[in-house]
Formats: C-alpha cells, sequence, structure tokens
C-alpha cells in the first residue's frame, strides 16, 4: 500500500491556544452565562484573551467551570451578539474584537437624501429660535476652572442652578456631552450582553443602535398620549429586565408627556422589581410642562438626563444627569479613563445662558412658538380626517398607510419626513411618518393637505 506524500496528509485540527478556561476562572463572578459572558468580555478587554483565538469546546469548558453545557451554551449565545465571539460550525468559536456597531437605525432614519424645499426629517430646532450665543461667550472669563484638571466635574454654581429646576432632590449631579452621551454612560456602566431593557415603542433610534452594541435585548412598551403605559410595562417585567429607558417630556417622536398621575402608575408596576430607570429628558426647556420624573417615588434607582442641545443649541452639546450616587459616582470614574469631564467653558455658557434675562425669554418664545405651529398643524391635520392626540416637542407621529409610498409622494412635493420604521423595536411595527413640525414656520394649511394625501397613498402591492 502506498504510503501518502506529506503533502497529501489531512491537516490537522487547530487547537485552543493556551488555558482560556483558567483565564474565564480568574475573572468568574458567578457560575450562570452572563457570569460567564462578562468573564470572557473582561478577559479581552485586559488582552488575556486575543482576537481570532479558539476557545475550547462547549462541554468541556462547562466541565472545567462545573457548569452545564447548556449553561456556557446560553454564554456564547449572549457573547455572539455582542459581537465578541464568531461560532463557525466544526471550525470552532473564536474570540473577536469587541465590536461596536454603527447607528444603523439612526442612520437610517436622518440617511442622506435629496435638497427639499421643506425638509421635516431632521428632528433638529429651528435655528431662528435659539438664543444667541454671542452675549455668553463674550461673558465667558477663563481662569483655574478652564485650564485645571484638579477643579471637580461640574462648576458649583451651574450644579446649583440645576438644582433649582431638577424634578426631586438627587443625590448627584453631574455634566455630559449630550443627551446620547448620558445614556451611552449608563448604559455602558450597567447593561451587559443579554439583560432585557424596557423601551418604549416607539423610541429614538440611537438608542436601540446603542442597546444593539452592548448585545441588550430591547423589550418593546406601547406608548399612549401619556407614555408608557402601565399595563404594557407591567407584562414586559413578567421576565428579568435590568433597565427601563422613558421619555417624559416631549416624547420623540410621539410628542406624549407623563402626567404625575402617570407617574404613579408606573412606580406601582415598577414596584416589585429592581431594575434601574433612566429617563431621556430631551424636550427639556421647551416643554411645556414642569420637570417630572420617576425619581419622586423611585429615587434610589433613577437617572434622570436633561439635554440642553434643543432648547439653547446642538452645538453644545450638553446634557445633565441626576440620580443616587450609587448610579452617578460610577459614571463620573468611568469618564475619567476617557474624556474626563464635559468642558467647564461650554458650562460657563450654559450657565449664562441659564441666568441672562435675553436668553431666558428666548428660550421662552421659541418655547411658545414652537407650541403653536404643533397645534396649529394638528388643528389642520384635523380638519383633514387625521385625528393625532395633542402632545409636545418638535415632532409629530403621523400614520401612514404605506411608509415608502407616503415618502415618495412627499418628496415629489418638496417635502422631507423620517420613515417611522427605524424607531420601532417590534418585527412589524404599524407605518408612521416622523414629522419635524417644529420647523414649519407657516402655511400649515397646505401641508396639512400634503400630510394628509401622503398618509392615504397606497402602497405597491407587487405584479398581478
Amino acid at each position: 500500500m502506498p504510503v501518502p506524500s506529506k503533502s497529501s496528509k489531512t491537516s490537522e485540527p487547530e487547537k485552543p491556544s493556551g488555558d482560556a478556561v483558567e483565564t474565564m476562572r480568574a475573572h468568574l463572578a458567578e457560575p450562570s452565562a452572563r457570569g460567564i459572558a462578562d468573564a470572557v468580555t473582561a478577559a479581552l478587554r485586559s488582552g488575556e484573551l486575543t482576537p481570532g483565538e479558539l476557545l475550547p469546546p462547549v462541554r468541556q469548558v462547562a466541565r472545567r467551570l462545573q457548569v452545564s453545557p447548556t449553561t456556557v451554551s446560553a454564554a456564547w449565545s449572549l457573547l455572539s451578539r455582542a459581537g465578541a465571539i464568531r461560532t463557525d460550525g466544526r471550525r470552532g468559536t473564536r474570540v473577536a474584537a469587541l465590536e461596536h456597531p454603527g447607528p444603523a437605525r439612526y442612520r437610517r432614519a436622518i440617511e442622506t437624501r435629496p435638497e427639499f424645499a421643506l425638509d421635516l426629517a431632521t428632528g433638529v430646532p429651528d435655528p431662528a429660535l435659539l438664543p444667541d450665543l454671542r452675549p455668553a461667550l463674550r461673558s465667558v472669563q477663563t481662569g483655574s476652572g478652564a485650564s485645571s484638571y484638579l477643579e471637580a466635574p461640574v462648576l458649583p454654581e451651574l450644579e446649583a442652578q440645576l438644582r433649582a429646576t431638577w424634578p426631586g432632590d438627587p443625590e448627584r449631579i453631574t455634566v455630559v456631552d449630550g443627551a446620547m452621551d448620558g445614556l451611552d454612560q449608563v448604559i455602558g456602566q450597567f447593561v451587559r450582553p443579554g439583560d432585557r431593557v424596557v423601551v418604549e415603542d416607539p423610541t429614538f433610534p440611537q438608542i436601540l443602535d446603542r442597546l444593539d452594541a452592548a448585545g441588550a435585548v430591547a423589550v418593546p412598551v406601547a406608548l399612549d398620549r401619556h407614555g408608557m403605559r402601565p399595563d404594557a410595562l407591567a407584562d414586559a417585567l413578567t421576565g428579568r429586565v435590568r433597565l427601563v429607558i422613558l421619555q417624559p417630556r416631549g416624547h420623540n417622536p410621539t410628542g406624549a408627556t407623563l402626567t404625575p398621575a402617570r407617574v404613579r402608575e408606573l412606580c406601582r408596576a415598577l414596584a416589585d422589581h429592581d431594575c434601574l430607570v433612566i429617563e431621556d429628558d430631551s424636550a427639556g426647556d421647551l416643554s411645556d410642562r414642569p420637570p417630572i420624573s420617576l425619581a419622586e417615588r423611585l429615587p434610589d434607582r433613577t437617572v434622570h438626563v436633561r439635554s440642553f442641545s434643543k432648547s439653547h443649541g446642538p452645538d453644545l452639546r450638553l446634557a445633565a444627569v441626576g440620580g443616587p450616587a450609587s448610579l452617578i459616582d460610577p459614571i463620573v470614574e468611568r469618564r475619567l479613563l476617557g474624556q474626563g469631564w464635559t468642558s467647564r467653558l461650554l458650562q460657563q455658557v450654559l450657565l449664562e445662558l441659564l441666568r441672562d434675562r435675553d436668553a431666558v425669554q428666548a428660550v421662552s418664545d421659541a418655547r411658545a412658538e414652537y407650541a403653536r405651529r404643533r397645534r396649529t398643524l394638528v388643528d389642520r391635520l384635523r380638519t383633514e380626517g387625521i385625528d393625532l392626540p395633542d402632545g409636545e416637542g418638535l415632532n409629530l407621529w403621523l400614520p401612514v398607510a404605506d411608509e415608502p409610498a407616503a415618502l415618495v409622494l412627499l418628496a415629489s412635493r418638496g417635502i422631507g419626513a423620517a420613515a417611522g420604521r427605524p424607531f420601532s423595536a417590534t418585527a412589524d411595527p404599524q407605518p408612521h411618518l416622523r414629522v419635524t413640525c417644529g420647523l414649519a414656520a407657516t402655511d400649515h394649511e397646505s401641508l396639512a393637505a400634503h400630510l394628509a394625501a401622503a398618509a392615504r397613498a397606497p402602497g405597491w402591492s407587487g405584479p398581478r
């Protein structure tokens, strides 16, 4: 029998390199799927596990960690969702670099489009309604607070100003680089792969993108005109939930705002659960309603984020975050590993804007004008047979028969709007468009007629 040549030998399967199981064991805090996933993630971040490294088979890991194969398989599933490992059949499971997927839903919602005579797709404030920053910039004085690494991360005068209108009495307040930075900090600190996170449905697309990047499971909860529905929240809490994310005022995209009665109902639904709550008050000072928060009843586990981007200027990139020390202090510490703190010069600018009589009046005027634009357009839509609930904020959530058909019709008339699909975490949401009514200053009767026609535009049903 001929002896096979070296070149015809079957190559040996690659063996796992190093002792990955011992590395996992060193980081293992609890013998659960989440504990194993956290251990692998920690080892990857520390460099003890490297991208491309082959992991041992599930049964071997289970035997040496003294857990069931099912537990290891569940951990692998969590890690796969987070993009930390890649499984390739018989070739085995390998460590991948920790990936942070880009904001796919958000990009779809604001994707590049042709210029429109009236672009209502953006969700941005009207530049004409923002306060003039020049007096505040001129009045800012540089000093030790603007040039030292050693000062407190928040200007004491700004913190006092924020506390004067904050809902509840938080133990800590810090300042971050916009509302999404605040949400990113909380999610990054407290959410792990596989965690269930309750979100409003619909909600802001970047929230869903950030949860995807964390490997979390978004659990959608329906809204009405007063915000998240208590009965739907109670149903969502039947499984273990790590975090609840909601918008208390001027919800983007629906315009819903919480009432004190709704806050009490939501707090009752949450009373027997230990999940955290984060509130994205992106409407901020443009809201007609006073600040409101579940922290008034759940102060030990609620983080409230108030943005100043829409009211005072998107390029300020400023938001305040308040809550218990146990939740805010870890965020402040984590930021020391990166940006450290938010520019105290920008904080001084915001402080001037919050104190200056002309700037305060400009924000008040903007608040009234946005309310007028929204109310006028809603009233005109009702005359067109489209009855939308009252609300506030910069956007309308317009139900349509078919999203692509509605967008095409509006585009043909020089109007831009955002497709509703990226705002939903459900598999098959009802079709809607988000319309930034805050940018519609005039001609509301004509705009309402165009929106009504778009809402009724039939979709293409395919060849017959």
